[in-house]
């Protein structure tokens, strides 16, 4: 190990943990060797690795790694707040998803977390007016992970979206801080209007799989959506709702629900 990696393993003990994740598990099966070592032990950051991550995801004959690459570590080098999201994505990953065992897991294997961090990329380049960049992020982000995620919503941080299959999150949907969501989860329009059309998910709340929340309605804070409910009007926070049409059903149950991420009805 050089010193410049010694050097930026004592300053980043989160960065230090993945790639001592990565050693343990070459040398657990040297047959990972190449895999592990372009997409971790290759690189001296976080930020980098994971460029290089999706840029390998996301390229195609349309378009190279090496383009994809150059507009990632641009993102990252202009808005440094991208990579403190995705910290917060992975810690998140980390503490909630209880087949998540390493740090390692997520950047290199699980599709929702990489999903969001290139969204993430792809919202920047929105915000740049590169929209047709964006778009085309957002159809490889579908094609590759599943989830098809506007450029133009806005996602906050803490995010974990658990197995992210057929997740579509709308155009002027709006998703707070720390919200956890399973796999078919729809923030969809109700329509063919232009205007604010998406549901609002305020911080801290609990989407379960196959929710529908459609509309420009707001999920107060901390509460659960129950799996395969549907949605279509306001939640007021710390409140439970389920089925179809959802109701309020009791209480949230606890102070975090997306962080206990605990779905079973009270007196089920």
């Amino acid at each position: 190990m050089s010193e410049t990696q010694k050097a930026v393993r004592q300053v980043d003990p989160v960065w230090e943990r993945i790639t001592s994740e990565a050693e343990d598990a070459v040398q657990a099966q040297p047959l990972m060797g190449g895999l592990i070592h372009a997409c971790i032990l290759h690189h001296k950051t976080l930020d980098k690795a994971l460029s290089y991550r999706i840029a390998a995801k996301l390229c195609s004959n349309e378009m190279s790694m090496v383009i994809l690459r150059e507009i990632v570590d641009g993102a990252y080098a202009a808005q440094p707040e991208l990579i403190a999201a995705a910290r917060a994505d992975l810690m998140a990953v980390y503490e909630r998803d209880a087949a998540c065992h390493r740090l390692l897991q997520p950047v290199l294997y699980f599709k929702g977390y990489q999903a969001v961090q290139a969204y993430r990329v792809g919202h920047w380049l929105w915000q740049q007016g590169d929209w047709d960049l964006a778009y085309f992020f957002q159809m490889r982000i579908s094609e590759i992970f599943g989830a098809d995620i506007h450029p133009a919503a806005r996602i906050g941080k803490g995010i974990m979206i658990d197995h992210a299959h057929s997740i579509v999150i709308g155009e002027t949907a709006v998703v707070g801080d720390n919200v956890s969501m399973l796999h078919s989860v729809t923030l969809g329009g109700t329509g063919k209007e232009e205007e604010d059309r998406h549901p609002k998910i305020e911080d801290g709340v609990l989407i379960g799989a196959g929710a529908k929340v459609l509309g420009n309605i707001r999920i107060g804070h901390c509460s659960r959506i129950a799996a395969g409910s549907v949605v279509l009007q306001d939640v007021p926070p710390c409140k439970t709702v389920a089925g179809v049409p959802a109701k309020i059903v009791g209480e949230a149950g606890c102070s975090q629900p997306s962080v206990s991420m605990n779905q079973v009805l009270a007196g089920k």
